[in-house]
């Protein structure tokens, strides 16, 4: 016969009773009303401004944004209870500003070199929608993320062909302003770096935490560095080479720098050897200084931004570059208000450039405010790699938040000079789909690894309560 006690609450190792995760849940719900209410303040914002009442369409977008929100919202709920409650509210407000963004300049889209329709923002919503779907779907499909390991070396190939496609493809179909970055196919564009940075993503993470241990191993010791061992540097070779590629044949800095720059940053986290870091910075500064000087499309880019102000570049060459600092500058401290502006005037504005028009409607503040959000999904992803446990997803969490960051950088940082201007979009701000699925894309896995970090682990057979006595009658 047997007899069974109540089961005894879940304690933690230090005593303190674990958070059920539907306080979780909750606190992401109260976010994102919150996030919600901000972004129909913005679209009456743009309402008064450019007619002075608010938006006839305003019920049917943000109506949409909540609706599709919602359905991510009660997804987490079922498929990741334990998962971090801020990294959804953030996305989700990021991506409602772009909307906001797209509606606004999509009133004045005539004025934009290159013209939006009046339905921009209803295809924004749509790709919105997609992006939420392939949210949903991987919490679905990917229950535990280290079984993406499995597929290291698949989608490793997968992400290398994606970003050589544009450049094997004639540049009728794959070249913009320049640089062969999309695949066009009628009207349709697809962006194959923004999903490919995804697979790469985990295949780094799938090799490095194999190889670590041999990639940790230290050789020369120089100026109180500990430099690693000759034999070692095939990897970091490998990628600076493929970057280099990208750099000349596809006339795109921005990805360029986001591959070396994620590589490196995950082999740094996997080894932590400041080696790796000083290593591939220096290699990829002194390939891209080589390319500048031997190749003509790469040396412009350098010179745009360092001289756009210098002879016939604020017209030509650097019209773009300057036009959206001359639109940061005048948005001043608070900026003119969504709407008050004049960011049609620089090329590009509703995807490479938006930035810059959120800097010159919202001022420095609005723009810090959003730097800040980013920072939060970055810091949340970094907190999430802390607590994992698993090798495989502890490395992959570090580097997709730094991929974040880094992608974040890297545009900022060209609007502004900081480093020369590429063609990267921002996440969740910029105009099209490619970007905002992906973006998507990103924070599912973010909060399927977080789900894992924080649930609690099974109870020992003794801590549940249960005895059992056995008649050897």
């Amino acid at each position: 016969m047997s007899s069974i006690t109540a089961p005894s609450p879940v304690v933690e190792p230090d005593g303190p009773l674990i958070p059920e995760p539907r306080s979780r849940r909750r606190t992401e719900l109260i976010m994102l009303v919150f996030a919600f209410a901000l972004v129909a303040f913005a679209f009456a914002n743009v309402g008064y401004s450019l007619t002075g009442k608010l938006p006839s369409s305003l019920g049917e977008y943000l109506g949409a944004f909540v609706v599709i929100t919602v359905l991510g919202h009660l997804a987490i709920r079922r498929l990741a209870p334990w998962a971090d409650p801020l990294l959804l509210p953030l996305a989700a407000m990021l991506n409602g500003l772009g909307i906001v963004m797209v509606y606004r300049l999509a009133a004045q889209g005539s004025l934009l070199t290159a013209p939006l329709s009046s339905s921009a923002t209803g295809i924004q919503i749509v790709y919105t929608a997609i992006g939420v779907g392939c949210f949903i779907a991987v919490l679905a499909v990917v229950r535990e993320p280290r079984v993406l390991q499995r597929y290291t070396y698949t989608l490793g190939a997968l992400g290398l062909l994606l970003l050589a496609l544009p450049a094997l493809l004639p540049a009728s179909i794959s070249e913009v302003y320049g640089a062969k970055i999309q695949v066009r196919v009628g009207t349709f564009t697809l962006q194959p770096e923004e999903f490919a940075k995804l697979a790469l993503a985990i295949s780094f993470a799938g090799y490095l935490v194999a190889k670590r241990d041999v990639l940790a191993l230290a050789g020369r010791r120089v100026l109180g560095i500990d430099l690693p061992r000759a034999r070692d540097l095939g990897p970091i070779l490998v990628i600076w080479t493929a970057s280099l590629l990208l750099l000349v044949f596809e006339s795109d800095v921005g990805t360029s720098a986001v591959f070396m720059g994620l590589f490196v940053a995950m082999l740094y986290i996997a080894t932590s050897r400041t080696s790796w870091l000083l290593l591939g910075f220096i290699m990829f500064v002194a390939g891209a200084y080589a390319a500048s000087k031997l190749f003509s499309h790469v040396g412009e880019r350098f010179q745009i931004w360092l001289h756009p102000f210098t002879g016939q570049n604020p017209s030509h060459n650097a019209y773009q570059l300057v036009q959206g600092l001359y639109g940061m500058g005048s948005g001043g401290l608070l900026g003119k208000g969504l709407g008050g502006g004049q960011p049609y005037i620089t090329p590009l504005v509703q995807s490479d450039l938006v930035f810059t028009a959120f800097g010159e409607e919202l001022g420095l503040a609005g723009v810090m405010a959003i730097l800040l959000i980013y920072g939060l999904i970055v810091q949340r992803g970094l907190r999430t790699a802390m607590l994992v446990k698993d090798p495989f997803s502890k490395l992959l969490a570090g580097g997709l938040s730094f991929m974040l960051a880094l992608q974040v950088f890297v545009i900022v940082g060209g609007v502004t000079r900081l480093i020369p201007l590429t063609g990267i979009t921002t996440p969740f701000l910029s105009q099209g789909g490619s970007s905002l699925v992906a973006s998507w894309i990103l924070i599912a896995l973010l909060i399927r690894i977080s789900d894992a970090a924080r649930r609690p682990p099974p109870r020992p057979i003794q801590d549940e309560g249960l005895t059992q006595v056995v008649s050897l009658q």
